[in-house]
């Protein structure tokens, strides 16, 4: 490995544990959210706003950016952290997280927070809703590629596998989703919840190319993506092995984490823990 490719890898993941501990502290403070799937996202979203997307904060309706849609919208907290720490509004906006009157509430909404694409939190919704705008945009001539962030809970609802449907219809190739494979919904396993293994050959069998990583490595995540790119003619699916509540020792694996906020003493544990992470 090279120096240059080292200090990437370095300082990819040092902007992991800050978004991290952003994420937190926006939870603990509003006393509300979703701490264990904004944390098992953080490399995947960390890699395309920094390593992958084409977007600028100075313009957030630039025609030729790509677009980047949270379809589990209840994990807001990951993106607010990033669109903030990129410059789409003041990181001090990160305090008023949930608070009445705030732009940025439980779910992202697209007409009140620059640099949101589309507004999401009823699940299932925004794969098809990536797809359409992916659509639009093949009809248009327009190059751009639109990334969609699942939950693997949110694989469960009916309306994505039309959508699968879909885009395998239309051959939307401008169309990169993810699907944060983290094994935990809010109550309890997916496989005991709905199964949903063996989920890759299921997204084959939908017309998708479809890949398994490591969701917590940026060179898989990276790697996974350009090669993607290359493949014409169909849209591609990324399930990325996570873990729940990934970076704080407490949280991890742990469902009882999806919807629950740390008090002050877990708080300071994890913020610990955080700042000691390498």
């Amino acid at each position: 490995m090279s120096r240059i490719e080292s200090d990437r890898w370095t300082s990819l993941h040092a902007k992991a544990r800050e978004i991290r501990r952003s994420i937190l502290t926006m939870i603990h403070r509003a006393r509300s959210g979703h701490p264990g799937g904004s944390l098992s996202a953080v490399e995947i979203v960390v890699a395309l706003y920094y390593h992958l997307m084409r977007h600028d904060p100075k313009n957030p309706r630039w025609p030729q950016r790509d677009r980047f849609i949270l379809s589990k919208g209840h994990c807001a907290p990951v993106l607010y952290a990033v669109l903030a720490d990129c410059g789409y509004f003041p990181k001090e906006d990160l305090e008023t997280f949930r608070r009445p009157g705030s732009h940025l509430q439980g779910h992202p909404a697209q007409h009140k927070t620059p640099g949101v694409e589309a507004s999401t939190g009823t699940l299932g919704l925004g794969l098809s809703t990536g797809l359409g705008m992916a659509l639009g945009a093949k009809l248009r001539g327009d190059s751009h590629d639109y990334y969609i962030l699942c939950g693997d809970g949110e694989v469960q609802e009916g309306q994505v596998w039309e959508a699968a449907m879909f885009g395998h219809k239309y051959r939307l190739d401008n169309v990169i989703a993810f699907i944060d494979r983290n094994y935990l919904q809010t109550d309890g396993s997916t496989e005991q919840v709905m199964p949903l293994d063996p989920l890759r050959p299921k997204w084959e069998a939908f017309g998708w190319n479809t890949y398994e990583i490591d969701g917590h490595s940026f060179e898989q995540i990276i790697g996974t993506v350009r090669h993607a790119q290359l493949q014409r003619g169909r849209p591609a699916m990324i399930i990325a092995r996570t873990t729940k509540g990934k970076g704080v020792s407490f949280m991890e694996n742990e469902a009882g984490w999806h919807g629950t906020p740390p008090n002050s003493e877990q708080y300071e544990r994890a913020m610990e823990e955080l700042s000691r992470a390498v």
